[in-house]
């Protein structure tokens, strides 16, 4: 398999390279999909994007992953019934059970063949997990570009961020706990 890159440790998987496991959802808006100003809602582009990122983790892990969790959503443009919306997604990164996928949002009119705008990204954390629920190994990641290597670097700083502020927040529960602050 030249495709993939063997890693030093025994017990940990081949690499997979980020184009193996990259993919393209696309998908009509209707106006079943709006909210009451008439735009498409913000939970069904979050679908979507959990959707996509879901096949990227599957893909990636050879495996059934769950979602742990989504961070920096950001819309930029207001998508409209009768936009197609495409979301793109990769693995940015890779950790012993976790990956973090990142994820591209883009709309274009159905009838026009103007470009695709981003309207949105989000990066989400996705679990491996067996049959019965518990984690498992993934492969790493191995970054093909410099686009890639520097997603690889930012996720790397976005875990090291999501870590801290956990430590973070637990510290200060720990202490207004210990101080007879908080009942629940």
């Amino acid at each position: 398999m030249s495709d993939l890159v063997t890693s030093d440790a025994q017990d940990d998987p081949p690499g997979k390279p980020t184009s193996l496991s990259r993919t393209t959802l696309s998908h009509i808006m209707t106006a079943s999909d709006t909210n009451l100003l008439g735009t498409v809602h913000g939970g069904v582009i979050m679908k979507l994007v959990d959707d996509a990122a879901g096949a990227v983790a599957g893909r990636h892990s050879g495996g059934p992953a769950v979602t742990a969790s989504m961070d920096e959503m950001v819309f930029l443009e207001p998508v409209r019934v009768g936009d197609l919306v495409h979301v793109r997604a990769q693995c940015n990164w890779t950790g012993r059970s976790s990956m973090e996928i990142g994820v591209r949002v883009l709309a274009e009119r159905w009838n026009e063949s103007t470009p695709a705008t981003q309207v949105g990204s989000a990066y989400l954390v996705f679990a491996a997990v067996d049959e019965n629920g518990k984690p498992r190994r993934v492969p790493p990641v191995v970054p093909e570009t410099e686009r890639d290597k520097r997603r690889y670097q930012e996720a790397q700083i976005r875990r090291t961020h999501r870590l801290a502020r956990r430590r973070a927040i637990k510290e200060l529960r720990e202490r207004r706990a210990a101080e007879g602050l908080d009942d629940a």
